[in-house]
């Protein structure tokens, strides 16, 4: 069930309040934000955000809470595993704002790594980046500009397996929490996806099923289209199908050239992209199933 996490510092002494985020689901059933409430309570929390969701098909439920207190990670944790036994928690408990640890797949596309590299480095985004990696060298420079470890893996049918090796290498090297895929233009395999369940994030158009293949946007504008959109998922053996974590979408029409399109798709795509990114990295993501609960 595991209330774990990595990399927790007690950085908090007895005269700073420290915030924490824990997120749970369970089978749904009375009681349960009265007892994690109360064990908050007991353990000399302030909560300063709490939201809830039971989903009624599935007779599950989900919370996030986020709290302010001077007690300790661990004596934190030791209040709420009596809580997690009684109502057999999925749980997990973070330091707020502490930065995910995100490593970026990229191929040629720079639209949306750049957004994430920026809003990064700006502060907006709280992870850190210990590396960059893609199958092409194009994006090299912009790593270099941010100071970002850049790694070429080029990827063949020949050498998929050991491209995928080397990825989980770096992965395991750089204490990687999640694997952002900015427009890396190869498909994963069932096993590193299986591997990567629930930390792996990928932003698509969403034109699909309908315009398959290269150039989707100039597909699109050659059948008129009147919507252009995004799709940021969590990555799944099913190409382009795992839980949706954010979609957006924007109106274009007739005048609009093939080039409008593009750039539209792309600005949708870094934003879309980024949105998911932030959501995921604050902890307002939880699975339920093939669908995510967003507490946003």
């Amino acid at each position: 069930m595991g209330g774990n996490v990595e990399r927790v510092t007690e950085l908090n002494s007895p005269h700073s309040p420290a915030g924490y985020v824990l997120t749970l689901s369970c089978a749904d059933q009375p009681g349960i934000v009265h007892a994690v409430s109360g064990s908050l309570l007991e353990a000399g929390c302030n909560i300063t955000d709490s939201h809830q969701y039971g989903n009624p098909d599935t007779g599950s439920f989900f919370m996030r809470v986020a709290v302010e207190t001077t007690t300790s990670f661990s004596r934190l944790r030791e209040h709420l595993e009596s809580v997690a036994e009684t109502f057999s928690l999925n749980w997990q408990l973070h330091r707020a704002g502490a930065p995910v640890r995100t490593l970026i797949l990229a191929s040629k596309a720079a639209h949306c790594i750049n957004d994430l590299l920026f809003l990064q480095r700006s502060g907006t985004l709280p992870i850190e980046i210990p590396a960059i990696v893609s199958n092409h060298r194009d994006l090299e420079p912009l790593a270099q500009f941010y100071g970002i470890p850049f790694y070429y893996i080029p990827v063949t049918p020949d050498t998929k397996a050991d491209a995928e090796a080397a990825l989980l290498e770096l992965i395991a090297e750089h204490n990687v929490e999640l694997v952002v895929l900015a427009r890396y233009m190869q498909v994963l395999s069932d096993d590193l996806c299986q591997h990567l369940a629930g930390k792996a994030i990928n932003i698509h158009h969403s034109f699909l099923p309908s315009f398959k293949g290269a150039k989707p946007y100039h597909q699109a504008h050659a059948r008129g289209v009147k919507i252009i959109g995004a799709t940021a998922h969590y990555v799944t053996a099913v190409l382009d199908e795992g839980p949706i974590i954010e979609q957006e979408v924007i109106r274009v029409d007739h005048g609009h050239s093939v080039e409008n399109f593009v750039s539209v798709g792309r600005a949708v795509e870094a934003r879309t992209l980024a949105q998911a990114v932030q959501w995921h990295a604050e902890h307002r993501v939880l699975l339920d199933g093939h669908r995510t609960v967003v507490f946003d």
